[in-house]
């Protein structure tokens, strides 16, 4: 049975590594359900067919396909990729920190401690990384230019050009709008996240006696995890969406205010959960590849170290890594 106590904690390096690591390979895989989910959250009238039925996020994502290419499913994957591996690196090391500091004399964590470091840890990589970096992704995703024809030049041609623009025309703090919303939807997010699935780890190591999970249940208990945030806190996600799309001379409490009040008038309260399918569907399977991930470069980064403190050779442990990787170990 797992000790209650791992006395032998990794340091916040490994964290910080397989949580970066975790992150590229996550965004590289479901960032076209993200671009899908932006796409009807801005639609103020929904997203219709030429027989004016709504659209099913399916729908969605085969009209961008079909006007502006498959390639457009992929906008703003640079400003996801060059924030994702900052963000999930200080996502889990700040985790780990946080949840240090509220541990007990013998080590141990209560629940409510881990919800609690779940919640600064959101908020840390909201501030850090996510809402620079969902400001310039918003922007890209909201562009509705055919990506193969060259001659359909967009206003922001990539993550960098649109950083650079935003900056010139609308000065730093742009690039921090709706940061209140995102950081509460981000603490949300990662306090029933890292919750849930540090509760649903213990519980399944516990029943199967074992200290080491096999890759599978981390992917399926990070999915079960990740899918309870989004569930808890889309109309935030909606908001904040909107806030992000456009410049606006407003203060961040007026423009919170009127595109609430607007939602709710001219669209009604169905409306703050657009976009909660592709939403759900790209975080569940996000958050379960992101903890496999984690869960694995972790688990070799620290049989590396220990290989390194017992003295073994470079070589000796490149050859054992490789084996562990393609599955003859």
């Amino acid at each position: 049975m797992p000790p209650a106590n791992d006395a032998k904690k990794p340091p916040l390096l490994i964290h910080l590594v397989a949580g970066g690591s975790a992150g590229f390979v996550e965004a590289c895989c479901c960032h076209p359900l993200d671009t899908i989910k932006v796409r009807m959250q801005l639609s103020k009238s929904g997203n219709r067919n030429a027989q004016g039925r709504s659209l099913s996020f399916l729908g969605v994502g085969a009209k961008i396909v079909r006007n502006e290419s498959f390639f457009a499913l992929y906008k703003g994957l640079g400003a996801v990729v060059t924030g994702i591996v900052p963000k999930m690196a200080i996502r889990f090391s700040s985790f780990e920190f946080y949840k240090s500091l509220m541990a007990n004399a013998d080590g141990k964590v209560a629940t409510g401690a881990v919800f609690l470091a779940g919640l600064a840890a959101g908020t840390t990589e909201a501030v850090a990384v996510v809402t620079p970096m969902e400001v310039v992704k918003i922007r890209l995703q909201a562009q509705r230019h055919s990506m193969a024809d060259p001659l359909d030049i967009p206003k922001y041609r990539n993550a960098g050009h649109a950083a650079y623009t935003i900056l010139r025309e609308e000065g730093p703090r742009a690039l921090y709008k709706g940061v209140v919303l995102t950081a509460l939807r981000q603490a949300t997010n990662q306090a029933v996240n890292f919750t849930a699935y540090q509760e649903f780890k213990k519980y399944f190591q516990k029943m199967q006696d074992l200290d080491v999970l096999p890759s599978y249940q981390h992917l399926i208990l990070g999915g079960v995890s990740g899918a309870m945030g989004p569930l808890s806190n889309a109309p935030i996600d909606t908001i904040k969406t909107r806030i992000q799309r456009r410049a606006s001379p407003d203060s961040g409490w007026k423009r919170f205010s009127n595109i609430t009040k607007e939602i709710y008038q001219k669209e009604g309260i169905r409306a703050f959960y657009k976009g909660i399918t592709p939403r759900v569907l790209r975080v569940a399977p996000g958050q379960a590849i992101t903890f496999m991930v984690y869960e694995k470069v972790k688990g070799w980064i620290e049989a590396i170290k220990d290989k390194v403190d017992n003295g073994e050779g470079l070589g000796d442990i490149v050859v054992q890594v490789a084996d562990t990787v393609s599955g003859k170990a």
